[in-house]
């Protein structure tokens, strides 16, 4: 029976009907183009991208955390005056996010994901932010979705990779450069000289680190 019912879970998970989650919160957004919005952050578990400077490692291996089905999750969000959903991670890419953003756009949330795009694309989202790592390639799929390219910098290195990247989105992507938070010191000074240099692009800080909210 018990391998039944594992077995019936796994196939949930494989068909996005329940998800891994690591945890869910309402919050206010701290980085990238929604900063300062009030937001129901989903945070599934699961990820192999594996950043060196990730912040939440714990979400990394999806057996160490409960599988909820859809409607159990935005049974959660609607419990809020939450109108803006953000799907992380982890990396959500992992899943099919079609009846999870289904599910939520019909109960009239606005879907936003933060993915580093290493899968394929999935889901429907009025908004995506793509946040490309150097750990693991991204998906072809990612760059016609991306309304919002948000690199981290961690090494000056990382500049020429975020050009990289810019030259493979729609142009009307917004271009965002966000210091890593444990190499503000040093690399902002470098992205706010960037920035100037190339307007295209703009910063983002992880605002809410500073009004210490999760």
């Amino acid at each position: 029976m018990e391998t039944l019912q594992k077995d019936s879970l796994r196939q949930q998970v494989a068909v996005g009907t329940s998800l891994p989650i690591m945890e869910y919160f309402y919050t206010i957004q701290g980085e990238g183009v929604h900063t300062g919005k009030p937001a129901y952050f989903i945070r599934l578990a699961g990820c192999d991208v594996g950043c060196v400077w990730c912040d939440v490692k714990d979400s990394w291996d999806a057996d160490k955390h409960p599988v909820l089905t859809i409607e159990e999750i935005v049974g959660a969000v609607k419990q809020t005056p939450a109108k803006l959903v953000v799907i992380t991670g982890g990396e959500p890419l992992m899943y099919d996010l079609d009846p999870l953003t289904s599910l939520l756009q019909k109960e009239g949330f606005q879907t936003n994901i933060e993915t580093s795009g290493a899968h394929p694309f999935s889901g429907k989202f009025d908004w995506v932010c793509f946040s490309p790592k150097k750990f693991k390639k991204p998906h072809p799929s990612i760059y016609q979705h991306a309304d919002e390219l948000k690199v981290v910098i961690y090494h000056p290195s990382d500049l020429k990779f975020a050009e990289e990247h810019a030259a493979l989105v729609n142009p009307i992507c917004r271009l965002i450069l966000q210091p890593e938070w444990s190499k503000s010191d040093t690399m902002l000074p470098l992205i706010i000289d960037y920035v100037k240099q190339n307007p295209c692009w703009q910063i983002s800080l992880q605002t809410h680190k500073y009004m210490d909210i999760p």
